[in-house]
């Protein structure tokens, strides 16, 4: 019964229950996009490590990430063909990178400079590899002699596609070799690192080049995220020769202390709008209360406990703070998929060098903490203002102005 009073009250009352509703709503609204352009912005720096260079994980001999040889192509992978088929087999992996990292000097006309090649399989990794974005020509797929430059090393070489550039390396045998190569493409991946010294040629170019079947490493990509814990376990336990890293650890600087710096950031912004979000609500609810100081007493004088008024303006308070989180919920996807369906348009972030768009991705269980807050704020601020209200004299309670 009680219930069913407090919402014909909302309704007698319809302009002071909107005011109500729409600060529940609006508070709720705000912490609800939030937390999704929180988890937007952490998915934009996941997915840019990963489809900039290093794939979900790295398979390297056991130790050679953490020591320095004087000759590191004798601990590379041997035979890579037969291994590369067997880790296609996991369950849960989607693509292997064979890849060799090696130093080369680039030569465009009288034009010398130092970079950082990766020798891969072009047409695995193209479409992989997306958030490499093509500024001219086309990215590296099926040709021979192709090579594709990052924006910078373009720029020192002065070369756009269709020139010529000489590469010149040592081969693992220490003689000095050379090969020359068509630009058929210059990327920007954001990352300034990599843009200015950063290119890649075919594997099968680079083998003769380097005088080598062996390979570096063996980058690995996933068909879903979720897939790395089973299959890491999977891969570790059936090759324990060799060391698997994820792409966390190996950019740690860029992605995990950019990653653990942003998600303590937000943490305490969402600490600042969770308490103005029930400040604004405690404040609209209690004024509310307020202004039916005289209604409290005619209740009263009519009979009524006080226990029983101040539990019919509480239900009235938590009605309107579940009507006004599920209006705040309906609200922010409405937003989601309308005004903000592309995303935030964000300037380039620490270490970044090109804008990006931010998805907001809304999460199920923030729509759950999203309306228990809303709804809880709005019956203890009703609650906190009505218990003094409903133990005023009765007198003073009708004379209340």
């Amino acid at each position: 019964m009680l219930i069913k009073i407090a919402f014909l009250n909302l309704l007698r009352n319809y302009r002071r229950s909107l005011v109500g509703l729409l600060t529940v709503g609006f508070g709720v609204t705000a912490l609800f996009l939030f937390d999704g352009f929180n988890k937007g912005i952490m998915r934009q720096y996941k997915d840019n490590t990963i489809h900039a260079k290093y794939g979900h994980g790295q398979l390297n001999t056991k130790g050679y990430r953490e020591q320095i040889f004087e000759k590191p192509w004798e601990h590379w992978l041997e035979q890579p063909e037969v291994l590369m088929q067997e880790l296609s087999q996991v369950p849960g992996v989607s693509h292997v990178f064979p890849r060799i990292d090696f130093p080369a000097m680039l030569q465009a006309g009288e034009l010398n400079v130092a970079g950082r090649g990766l020798a891969v399989d072009g047409h695995v990794e193209a479409d992989f590899f997306n958030t490499m974005n093509l500024i001219e020509g086309q990215t590296l797929r099926d040709e021979p002699n192709g090579i594709i430059l990052g924006q910078g090393l373009a720029r020192a070489l002065a070369v756009k596609p269709g020139d010529r550039v000489t590469l010149l390396t040592n081969t693992i045998h220490g003689s000095l070799n050379g090969a020359d190569f068509i630009l058929v493409g210059v990327f920007q991946t954001g990352l300034k690192e990599l843009d200015d010294s950063h290119f890649r040629i075919q594997r099968a170019a680079a083998a003769p080049l380097l005088d080598t079947d062996r390979v570096e490493s063996i980058a690995l990509g996933l068909a879903h995220d979720a897939d790395w814990a089973s299959v890491s376990r999977i891969i570790r336990e059936k090759y324990p020769e060799l060391d698997l890293t994820s792409f966390a650890e190996l950019d740690k600087v860029y992605y995990q202390h950019a990653v653990d710096w942003l998600g303590q950031q937000f943490v305490v912004i969402q600490w600042i709008i969770i308490l103005i979000v029930a400040l604004g609500i405690g404040n609209t609810m209690a004024f509310t209360v307020l202004e039916r100081t005289p209604e409290i007493g005619h209740l009263r004088a009519n009979g009524e406990s006080a226990r029983d008024v101040l539990m019919l303006l509480l239900w009235e308070g938590t009605l309107i703070g579940m009507m006004g989180s599920i209006l705040g919920i309906l609200l922010g996807w409405l937003l989601n998929v309308t005004l903000l369906q592309q995303g935030i348009l964000m300037p380039p972030a620490p270490g970044l060098t090109r804008q990006f768009h931010v998805k907001i991705e809304l999460q199920p269980m923030m729509l759950v903490i999203s309306c228990l807050l809303g709804t809880l704020t709005a019956a203890v601020a009703t609650g906190l203002a009505a218990s003094g209200r409903v133990r005023m004299p009765i007198a003073a309670a009708l004379r209340y102005r």
